[in-house]
């Protein structure tokens, strides 16, 4: 399971017929409380919004969060994160 915060939504003019009616979303993973690569996921929830934090699930397992026939994604959002603390980067000043 992955972590990410969603920031944006991504609009597909053409898209996988099985796609259908599944609200897609551009997140950014979180890897060692950081943030990281920005990526596309599907919406299993179909409540996440901009700058909710989530968890995923990535690879073929993905589609299979949804109904049959499955569709075609890598990446799905299962469920949200109360809290995150997202690590900031620490500078030190000398003298």
């Amino acid at each position: 399971m992955l972590t990410a915060m969603v920031e944006g939504t991504v609009v597909a003019t053409i898209k996988d017929p099985l796609l259908s009616g599944i609200k897609l979303l551009l997140v950014r993973m979180m890897e060692d409380g950081k943030p990281g690569k920005l990526q596309v996921a599907a919406d299993q929830t179909r409540q996440a919004g901009d700058g909710d934090f989530v968890t995923c699930i990535p690879a073929k397992e993905a589609s299979l969060i949804f109904a049959p026939p499955y569709p075609p994604c890598d990446l799905a959002i299962t469920g949200f994160i109360d809290e995150y603390h997202v690590e900031k980067e620490r500078r030190f000043e000398t003298g």
